[in-house]
């Protein structure tokens, strides 16, 4: 019973889903649009803390900070039109989110050791929902027909939906977040899995 599932689309690659582009991380030092973007802060060779949103640079006493906001405060901020507080923190500790270029995604997934430098964040390319062990709460993008839509929650784990596809209901982020500060309930839709990815 500890066998894997076969892969239905082995004999019809055309079949396949698309995965969507992997997330690239850039310095927020390059040319990159930073308001509304999400960003990591750190610095090389301690480590980097994520779910974080940044605002323009500011240039101060000829230095060039990010404003810096944890990211379920920037809904907050966008979604209710108030005021929130966002530390300034140096451009060279801030790097960017970015959406990357398509790249082969035939790399072998079967080792659970991945080396990475310590000088930059790293990011995982995109991992299929249904290879995953969890997905409440995690970032998904729901890719159909190559359009990939982003800025979405899980919000619940894999179940069998109503026409006996496997599934995972999701939401906007918006409203993932608008659930914890005002205790509102997302709407949500139901995705098969074949069609989501762990961003």
């Amino acid at each position: 019973m500890n066998e894997p599932f076969p892969d239905p689309f082995a004999d019809h690659p055309d079949w396949t889903p698309r995965s969507p582009r992997p997330i690239e991380i850039v310095p927020a030092t390059s040319r990159v649009e930073l308001r509304g973007q999400r960003v990591l802060v750190g610095l090389p060779g301690l480590g980097w803390r994520g779910d974080l949103r940044a605002d323009d640079r500011v240039v101060q006493n000829s230095r060039t900070y990010v404003p810096v906001i944890p990211e379920h405060e920037w809904y907050r901020a966008e979604s209710d039109q108030v005021e929130v507080f966002a530390p300034l923190v140096p451009a060279e500790r801030v790097w960017v989110e970015t959406v990357g270029a398509r790249r082969d995604t035939s790399i072998n997934r079967d080792t659970n050791v991945r080396l990475v430098s310590l000088d930059a964040p790293a990011h995982r390319m995109p991992t299929p929902v249904f290879e995953s062990d969890a997905v409440t709460g995690r970032r998904v993008v729901h890719v159909v027909d190559a359009v990939e839509h982003r800025n979405l929650r899980a919000v619940t784990e894999t179940y069998s939906g109503a026409e006996g596809d496997i599934c995972v209901r999701v939401t906007p982020e918006v409203e993932w977040y608008r659930w914890a500060w005002r205790g509102q309930a997302p709407t949500t839709l139901e995705v098969p899995v074949h069609l989501l990815w762990i961003e």
